[in-house]
């Protein structure tokens, strides 16, 4: 028996697959996935690894990035649909819940998978981040812990990364440090947006208890640690093109606090300051790529 959809005209059905396929792009959080795969990559660069082990990074990286956009949009529905989420693709109607899931277990079950073809160890490293950044979609969203798995899975990128090399080598506990520090501070970035609405739906975590002033001081601290760690750590006096990656640290985020202000005034979403956690972090990476201070 054929379905509903296979009974459609074809200009319709190929309309309907257009609209579910856009949004599953929507529910995989684009930006943020696009840019931690991008880094990641830049990443994979600089410590050496060949065009081949560089994919191989961009792809793993990508899937748990697709697996952790899906879970959260799956998970997170109903409460979207309950303060009025129109810009959320499975709110909206663009794509079913039930599709979005199943994306999500499938790029879930292909993060493994595919970081074995580099090494056991760089593999469970990978599986361990991915883990972790499931549990806080849930149930450690709503809690104080919530900082935990951003900090611990953006810490166990730069191990993968280092430990995806040939012969498996320990990546620098600074890189993991400031990796940790960079992902605290994306979520607290990340929330201040979505405050009130969290508030409505029982969302309860730390940045939500410490409230979006206290918010807004603990993202910027992190970010200039985590900038601050990348220029210190490495041995070797710190660059003046490192010094000057700090000053963007210190100087990024209050501007895009103004800038989000801007947006929530226009009735927009103030999504500036977590842009702003991102643009530091390519300009990190392409500080460690261009000064050979990795491995």
């Amino acid at each position: 028996m054929e379905s509903s959809v296979a009974r459609l005209p074809g200009n319709i059905q190929t309309s309907l697959m257009s609209t579910s396929v856009l949004g599953l792009v929507r529910a995989s959080h684009p930006e943020p996935a696009a840019a931690v795969t991008l880094v990641a990559g830049l990443l994979a660069v600089g410590v050496g690894h060949r065009p081949a082990g560089v994919v191989t990074v961009v792809l793993v990286v990508l899937a748990s990035q697709l697996a952790v956009g899906w879970a959260n949009d799956a998970l997170d529905a109903g409460r979207d649909s309950a303060v009025g989420r129109t810009d959320k693709p499975i709110p909206a109607g663009a794509v079913s819940r039930r599709t979005v899931a199943v994306g999500a277990v499938l790029a879930a079950l292909a993060t493994p998978v595919l970081a074995l073809s580099t090494n056991p160890t760089a593999a469970a490293w990978m599986t361990a981040g991915l883990v972790s950044a499931l549990l806080y979609d849930w149930p450690l969203k709503s809690g104080p812990a919530s900082v935990l798995p951003y900090a611990f899975s953006f810490g166990t990128l730069p191990a993968f990364v280092v430990l995806a090399l040939p012969g498996a080598p320990a990546p620098p506990v600074w890189l993991v440090a400031a990796a940790a520090c960079l992902g605290a501070g994306a979520h607290f970035a990340n929330v201040l947006p979505d405050l009130a609405d969290d508030a409505r739906t029982g969302v309860r975590g730390l940045p939500h208890r410490i409230g979006a002033a206290g918010s807004r001081v603990a993202a910027a601290v992190l970010l200039l640690a985590a900038t601050g760690t990348l220029v210190l750590g490495p041995p070797g006096p710190p660059s003046g093109v490192g010094l000057a990656a700090v000053v963007t640290a210190v100087v990024v985020p209050p501007l895009s606090w103004y800038g989000g202000r801007g947006a929530a005034s226009s009735g927009r979403r103030p999504v500036a300051a977590f842009r702003a956690v991102m643009l530091v972090a390519l300009i990190d990476v392409v500080l460690l790529v261009t000064s050979g201070r990795v491995v």
